[in-house]
């Protein structure tokens, strides 16, 4: 994150990660997202805030949901969108990854939001480029508008993140979307257990302030959230448990496990998700499952970050 926040406005230039966020300026997006969603279900699914204004998505990794949501935050804003994909690209004749962003932006864009599987590489663009950039998932290290989803979310249906403990279930090693719920959701004071294969979950995962657990049944009847994290098989290179029928067995979140949960449990994955390996498709399509809902949350979640990097943008 780049910029110093300020009571009177939003001041920061690009929105990298949830770990430099303070709490109200978290709680400030999550504001800023309910308006957007309360008047698109009034009947006021536009806004004109960004009219004249280009948002640029530069996607070095495939993407569906959040590709799509951009796009569709950023038209509902009616900003004028490019896309961008490495496949085709001058990245293919040499052109180095600073070079392509400086080109793009060259071209009169005002955002750039930026997917990469190298961690850190929209810090990287932010300390080279002049327009404001957005990070839509950089490696490992953090997604942090799905963090801002999966706990606007919660809020939604729970009011407040505090004393709510929330349980991140799967592929911790590999996930950055983990990693932005954890920042995310103890700055807003959630309680926050991390569960899944020993070989699965990060050796120092808890000097950030979680717990950890290796039995999903250990801790369903403490939790209140359970966020069902994919298992990333495109970035593992290893065996890191014997078979996806046991890891199933073990961690995939049943009707019977369901049953056993709070009655009031929350279910959360943020997608695409493996039907019977995290989840059975009866949890998926069952009453406790939030799973559509985040995904049409993230979409006022990414018109409400868009908009706050405009703000500070017309402020500077």
């Amino acid at each position: 994150m780049s910029g110093e926040s300020q009571n009177c406005g939003w001041a920061r230039r690009h929105l990298l990660a949830l770990e430099d966020l303070e709490a109200a300026e978290i709680e400030r997006i999550l504001d800023t997202a309910a308006e957007f969603k309360q008047r698109a279900e009034q009947g006021e699914p536009k806004s004109g805030l960004l009219r004249g204004r280009v948002v640029a998505n530069l996607f070095f990794e495939p993407s569906t949901r959040t590709k799509t949501s951009f796009n569709l935050a950023a038209k509902r804003l009616s900003a004028d969108t490019v896309d961008f994909t490495a496949s085709g690209s001058s990245l293919s004749k040499g052109e180095t990854f600073i070079d392509t962003a400086l080109t793009i932006q060259s071209m009169g864009v005002d955002v750039m939001v930026v997917r990469h599987k190298t961690p850190g590489a929209p810090l990287l663009l932010s300390r080279h480029l002049d327009c404001n950039v957005l990070n839509a998932g950089d490696g490992t290290h953090e997604h942090p508008t799905q963090g801002l989803l999966d706990i606007f979310t919660i809020r939604e249906q729970r009011g407040s993140l505090a004393g709510l403990t929330v349980a991140l279930v799967g592929d911790i090693l590999h996930s950055r979307v983990a990693r932005s719920n954890i920042w995310g959701l103890k700055k807003l004071g959630a309680r926050v257990i991390v569960c899944g294969p020993a070989t699965l979950i990060p050796p120092k995962i808890a000097e950030l302030g979680v717990e950890v657990s290796h039995n999903l049944d250990d801790v369903l009847a403490e939790t209140d959230c359970v966020n069902l994290l994919r298992v990333q098989f495109e970035r593992q290179r290893g065996a890191f448990f014997p078979s996806i029928a046991e890891y199933a067995q073990l961690f995939g979140m049943t009707g019977e496990r369901v049953r056993r949960a709070k009655k009031d449990v929350l279910i959360l994955a943020p997608g695409p998700i493996n039907r019977g390996v995290e989840i059975t498709s009866d949890v998926a399509d069952g009453e406790h499952s939030v799973i559509l809902n985040q995904v049409t949350n993230g979409l006022f979640v990414r018109m409400a970050c868009l908009s706050l990097l405009h703000e500070a943008r017309a402020a500077a």
